[in-house]
């Protein structure tokens, strides 16, 4: 593992997959268009990410005509709007949605996080952080908060191949795991930061 690295080159292209397709069966309805401080709670996610990143694609599934709308105006640093992508089978688990994310990422991008659409209070800290741990034959980055692997986590390009084929529920874990050596694990202690999954998550955000 190791401390918090130096800062992140400015002049590599990064991009940013926020993954907000998902079903919210635990929480009954669709827990990214609920407002947080006056905002929907995948804008908050999204937003977070856009100040960090020269590309945002956000995978959308069978509701994604309210994410767009929620979502209207976002842009990353440089002035570019943010991007959608359409899963059309969400159901098949968040591994797909990664991969319709990870195949619309330009030839011209050097890493990319994958972010969660209903995590909303990642710090900006953890993003800089993360940026600033690529290099030395490391290709993935993640954070480890007070001893719990999280997200996002940040991929080089040349992992790319990998996450456009995943499938099933396990999102990039088995990216991540595959190669250990590759890896490379920042340590914040810091509380992960919430995700929005049951009504009981929702009642402690807000």
């Amino acid at each position: 593992m190791s401390s918090h690295s130096d800062p992140p080159d400015r002049e590599l292209r990064v991009a940013g997959i926020v993954l907000a397709a998902g079903l919210a069966r635990r929480m009954g309805r669709q827990k990214l268009l609920l407002d947080v401080r006056g905002k929907p709670v995948v804008r908050w996610s999204a937003e977070r990410l856009a100040a960090h990143v020269d590309d945002l694609i956000v995978v959308v599934g069978h509701d994604g005509d309210a994410v767009r709308a929620a979502l209207h105006g976002v842009e990353v640093r440089g002035g570019r709007a943010v991007r959608f992508v359409t899963n059309p089978r969400p159901e098949d688990g968040q591994g797909t949605s990664i991969a319709c994310g990870a195949r619309a990422v330009g030839d011209d991008v050097a890493a990319a996080f994958v972010a969660l659409g209903d995590q909303p209070g990642v710090p900006d800290s953890v993003f800089t952080v993360l940026l600033g741990g690529l290099g030395a034959g490391l290709s993935i980055v993640t954070p480890v908060y007070r001893g719990i692997q999280g997200t996002p986590v940040l991929f080089a390009a040349e992992v790319f191949p990998e996450l456009r084929v995943l499938s099933g529920d396990t999102g990039a874990r088995p990216v991540v795991m595959a190669q250990p050596g590759r890896v490379r694990r920042e340590v914040f202690d810091l509380a992960m930061p919430e995700d929005v999954d049951t009504p009981e998550d929702y009642a402690r955000l807000v």
